[in-house]
């Protein structure tokens, strides 16, 4: 049973007010209040995301002395390598990276390291390979922030890094020439969410100003920042808002061939993308090149501007991922049947499972899914070069990394977020591990983290769904964490007597209700809901959770019910 939170409604005055001001309806006013954008200057700021409004790129720590060492590299015609993680995130931060700087640096390439054979971060097998092919310089994107002694290495090696990192920083940090990461604690950057990419961005954004490049120029790679931000979850407001706004125009009306290319795979070509097509569809094609074979490719289409080299390395992602999709469903199924078949696995308090034929290229996939299903804190674990390596997702208001970092003695290394985070231990440390974080977590998880929520923004009738409602509504896009797609619920619906089970396996339900006070029919869609039906058909009045949306069928828009949860009322 999930559990609706409703937002507290803001202050009456303060949202007839701010109606009046803008020429709103209350309940979007009330939206508004709920996100801080109480004054006419706010909402300007929100509804019209302005570049002009981004920070200085040089209030960031070390980022005169990174322009610095580029400016260097470009005099003195350097060899330089841009060096990336295997997720979309690093790839997206590469293929930023190299296309500005190529035009500048003839000498230039870039590496990814293998997800099975490098694992993550900066690897030993890159340094060797920078130090015999002569690189001067490597810039390191969306990783480094703990390469403590991989680059105490590369200093021997007399092999310059410039780390671009927006993970949380260990009490050391690494002695490179330059340490970009604004959740440094001696970092007065003022916008400390930004994406891999975004601080790439920002490197690219302080040359430019240097240097007095042309702002187009790094104004055209926002469609890369976009995906980056989208994909690696991180919150859509301030700085991260401006850069998404611009960058859904680019992928919407110019989008570099390369994305262009997978777009046309993703079967959005037709289609106004927003981040959620971002998160479901082309972030998951670029990630699935580094999840089963080389993250290469998804570099490759994102950097092509020749559209047969752009649309081959399209059909190779592509075809990753659908290998990604199997492997996916068939890992999940297997985790789901081991603690389904295990009483003890069912009453923890997390879920660690581990099975060293399961792909470490899936393994935080199934993690998510596993979360979701039991919800709770999930660690999925798989073998790979005789170390243990485990991809770990947490519930809403838990904070995963803080439990980590309680076992670290037991790790060879970890790193992440308060969601989402990696280890990797000896095998003869995995049942120790496993008693361990059990009791962590069992000692400081309460009730309330182990109960999944929906928040919701407002109480609302059919009525109020109105055209005028809904595209002014659109205007709060881009949505995602911190400005999340509005979510409502109506009370006492009913069945029209059309609802009825969709999909191959029949397990969604179509709905057409209506509200007796209003009398006004919505049409909706419920995925995974049929069990719903009988009770829906029993004519009992029910309540639903929703978000809003635009149904294009047949070239006519219609509004629709996303419906996210249903309870019945019974008589």
């Amino acid at each position: 049973m999930k559990e609706w939170r409703i937002k507290k409604t803001a202050d009456k005055d303060k949202i007839n007010e701010l109606s009046k001001i803008l020429n709103i309806d209350k309940t979007l006013a009330n939206l508004l209040l709920q996100r801080g954008i109480d004054n006419f200057d706010k909402a300007k700021k929100f509804f019209r995301a302005n570049l002009n409004d981004l920070y200085d790129p040089f209030l960031m720590k070390d980022m005169d002395i990174a322009v610095e060492r580029i400016n260097k590299a470009i005099k003195n015609n350097e060899k330089v390598l841009i060096y990336g993680d295997y997720d979309v995130d690093g790839t997206t931060s590469v293929a930023i990276m190299f296309t500005f700087l190529k035009d500048y640096l003839p000498n230039i390439d870039f590496y990814i390291p293998d997800r099975y054979n490098e694992g993550y971060g900066i690897s030993y097998k890159s340094i060797e390979y920078a130090d015999t092919n002569k690189f001067n310089l490597v810039i390191a994107l969306d990783c480094g922030i703990k390469a403590i002694e991989k680059i105490n290495l590369a200093n021997k090696k007399q092999i310059d890094y410039i780390i671009c990192d927006h993970h949380n920083p260990g009490n050391e940090i690494p002695k490179a020439i330059a340490v970009l990461d604004p959740k440094r604690k001696d970092c007065n950057y003022p916008f400390k969410d930004l994406s891999g990419a975004g601080v790439g961005f920002k490197l690219l954004q302080a040359l430019s100003i240097k240097n007095n490049y042309n702002k187009n120029k790094l104004f055209e790679l926002l469609d890369l920042v976009t995906i980056s931000i989208a994909s690696d979850i991180v919150p859509i407001v301030d700085e991260n808002r401006i850069l998404a706004s611009y960058g859904l125009k680019i992928i919407n009306t110019n989008p570099r061939q390369g994305i262009k290319s997978i777009i046309k795979t993703s079967g959005l070509s037709k289609k106004n993308i927003i981040i959620s097509d971002i998160v479901f569809k082309i972030g998951p094609r670029i990630n699935a090149a580094g999840r089963i074979k080389d993250a290469k490719d998804s570099v490759n289409v994102l950097i092509s501007d020749n559209v047969n080299d752009a649309e081959k390395f399209a059909n190779i992602i592509n075809e990753h991922n659908k290998n990604r999709q199997d492997l996916d469903k068939d890992i999940t199924k297997q985790a789901l049947d081991l603690i389904n078949n295990n009483l003890e696995l069912q009453n923890r308090k997390t879920t660690i499972l581990y099975n060293e034929s399961w792909s470490k290229g899936v393994i935080g996939i199934v993690a998510s899914r596993l979360m979701e299903h039991y919800y709770r804190p999930t660690i999925i674990f798989t073998k790979s070069n005789n170390i243990l390596t485990g991809s770990a997702r947490s519930v809403q208001g838990f904070d995963l990394y803080d439990a980590l970092d309680k076992c670290s003695h037991l790790f060879v290394s970890f790193g992440g977020h308060k969601y989402a985070a990696g280890v990797s231990i000896k095998p003869e440390d995995f049942d120790e591990f496993n008693d361990t974080f059990e009791k962590v977590v069992s000692e400081t998880i309460t009730n309330d983290n182990l109960i999944q929520k929906i928040d919701v923004d407002s109480v609302i009738d059919f009525d109020e769904i109105t055209p005028s409602f809904f595209n002014i509504l659109k205007q709060l896009c881009p949505f995602g964490p911190e400005n999340m797609t509005p979510v409502f619920v109506s009370r006492n619906v009913t069945d029209n007597g059309y609802s009825k089970l969709v999909g191959a396996d029949k397990t969604h339900l179509k709905l057409s209700i209506f509200q007796k006070s209003n009398n006004k029919i919505m049409d909706g869609i419920a995925f995974g809901m049929g069990k719903y039906l009988d009770d829906i058909k029993k004519n009992n009045n029910f309540d639903i959770c929703f978000n809003i949306e635009e149904n294009n069928f047949m070239n006519r828009k219609t509004l629709q019910l996303m419906v996210r949860d249903i309870k019945i009322n019974n008589a």
